[in-house]
């Protein structure tokens, strides 16, 4: 990884036309917050669901665990100060980041147990199940749970 960006603001980004009715929710796998920083491929989808998340059209949620797979990832490979201004960023936006409980770390062992994705992925499939949510990813390893949750792919697969 590297070129990593501050995290655009929701209200700095153009809106590219938003869908009216009923809000829909989706779960932000860690590769959609590194596409956004590094303005790869698939990050117009996210800032545009950022914006949205910031008119009330839409929620976006991440999971802590998710959320800790970014830093510590970003540590590793740039240090804590990077790291610490993902965390800043991160705050910033329109995201709900969602902790753990028995219950969805039960969830997520039993998505773990039955398919070879990582155990971050696994908290981000529970956690979507859970809110009857879209994954948002570009994660390979993904297709290999397609069954268990809707996907909203950020590049060909």
């Amino acid at each position: 990884m590297h070129n990593i960006l501050p995290l655009p603001k929701p209200s700095l980004l153009k809106e590219q036309g938003s869908e009216k009715g009923k809000p829909e929710h989706y779960v932000l796998d860690s590769y959609a917050i590194f596409v956004l920083s590094q303005r790869e491929e698939g990050h117009e989808i996210v800032a545009h669901l950022l914006l949205r998340a910031e008119e009330g059209e839409t929620f976006l949620y991440l999971s802590l665990i998710n959320w800790g797979e970014i830093l510590y990832i970003l540590e590793r490979d740039h240090g804590e100060a990077v790291a610490l201004e993902m965390v800043k960023d991160i705050d910033s936006l329109p995201i709900i980041l969602c902790g753990v409980n028995r219950r969805r770390v039960i969830a997520a062992a039993h998505v773990k147990a039955r398919y070879p994705v990582s155990y971050a992925d696994a908290f981000a499939v529970a956690l979507a199940q859970e809110l009857g949510a879209v994954v948002v990813t570009g994660d390979p390893e993904f297709k290999k749970v397609e069954d268990l949750v809707p996907m909203l792919w950020l590049r060909t697969i």
